[in-house]
């Protein structure tokens, strides 16, 4: 009987001690319906969205002005018109980041076309009394075209600024580690060049890119998003000093001659493709609890795919487990995305008349 009751005690114990170990774990959230709402339209063509410090939406139109909006009244207030850009094809004001310590370092960083269209350059802007002033040239003579431009900026933690380019209509520039076309460009933000890049005194970081046009950092790692031809559009997890590959390879080193170029070229293959091309263009990183379903995943707008992408990360960040779509064709294509610290997300349609920003929150 001894026994019997001392057994009994002991699975007892294990069971509270059971019960007590999922109680201290979290529970899983249930997911969030979604909303949508037009915060403003009448714009054209926006191209770059960041949710500023200020709890304004700062964002570039193409050709050429930067504005702030209020997202909860949908006011927007010019910053400043660039005026010596040049807007021909997809070419024009493009991307654009905020200095992390803004407060201290007011500084707007934008990347435009100007001229006859054909050089980009990376410029700083000093904003003060809702004015941008004092332009600093840091990068010029980037390769541009009427397609093929990139131009992502992001400002990482360790306070380096990533510029990305398109190969510009000039495709085999894109392995020519001594162009700016093509690749994934890294500086000081003072338009030095960073001791530690892998290249001596040369801005790039990766190369043998078609036309990234998104770029994130997350968890310690960089992702890309990038066009491909007529097949194979790319998320890529970009690596210091690699090639990925075109005009080469187009998306997985699966062909004979891709195979043979791979191994002698120390090629990184995509974490996801798209044949049929969708096009992707802004990405960000989402792992906020407010649309829980979304956690550990990037966000990525397609201009041809007119759609908004939620692809789910593993742990560790090197792969896509799933893709799942929002948003199919409701407002046409898609081209900058954001979010605020509290998780709601914000979209730009890049349709050329009547654009719009939109507002992505939970019910």
């Amino acid at each position: 009987m001894k026994t019997i009751f001392t057994s009994i005690f002991i699975l007892f114990l294990l069971s509270a001690c059971e019960k007590s170990k999922n109680n201290d774990s979290p529970e899983t959230l249930p997911d969030a319906d979604i909303k949508t709402e037009v915060l403003t339209q009448s714009l054209r063509f926006p191209w770059e969205m960041i949710y500023g410090p200020d709890n304004f939406i700062w964002f570039t139109e193409r050709a050429g002005k930067i504005s702030r909006l209020n997202p909860l009244n949908g006011v927007i207030t010019l910053v400043h018109t660039i005026t010596e850009v040049t807007s021909v094809g997809e070419g024009g004001l493009l991307g654009m980041a905020l200095h992390p310590q803004f407060s201290t370092n007011p500084y707007v960083y934008v990347v435009y076309d100007y001229g006859s269209g054909n050089k980009g350059k990376v410029v700083r802007f000093t904003f003060n009394n809702g004015v941008l002033s004092a332009p600093l040239v840091l990068l010029d003579q980037i390769p541009a075209s009427s397609i093929h431009n990139g131009s992502r900026l992001l400002i990482t933690p360790d306070l380096k600024l990533l510029v990305t380019t398109g190969d510009a209509s000039a495709a085999a520039q894109a392995q020519n580690t001594n162009s700016l076309s093509g690749k994934i460009l890294r500086l000081n933000l003072d338009g030095s060049i960073p001791s530690d890049n892998p290249l001596p005194n040369n801005p790039v970081w990766s190369y043998g890119h078609r036309n990234p046009q998104g770029l994130v950092m997350a968890n310690n790692r960089l992702y890309s998003s990038e066009h491909g031809p007529d097949n194979d559009d790319e998320i890529n997890l970009i690596q210091k000093g690699r090639n990925y590959g075109w005009p080469n390879v187009e998306g997985l080193c699966d062909q004979a001659e891709e195979k043979t170029f791979c191994a002698l070229n120390n090629v990184v293959e995509p974490m996801m493709t798209w044949t049929p091309t969708i096009a992707p263009s802004g990405l960000t990183y989402y792992n906020s609890d407010y649309i829980p379903q979304w956690k550990n995943s990037l966000l990525v707008v397609a201009l041809k795919g007119s759609r908004l992408l939620q692809l789910k990360l593993d742990e560790s960040g090197t792969k896509i487990t799933s893709a799942k779509d929002f948003l199919q064709n409701q407002f046409g294509r898609l081209r900058a995305i954001c979010q605020s610290p509290d998780g709601k997300v914000y979209i730009g349609t890049s349709n050329g008349t009547n654009d719009q920003i939109i507002e992505i929150s939970a019910r």
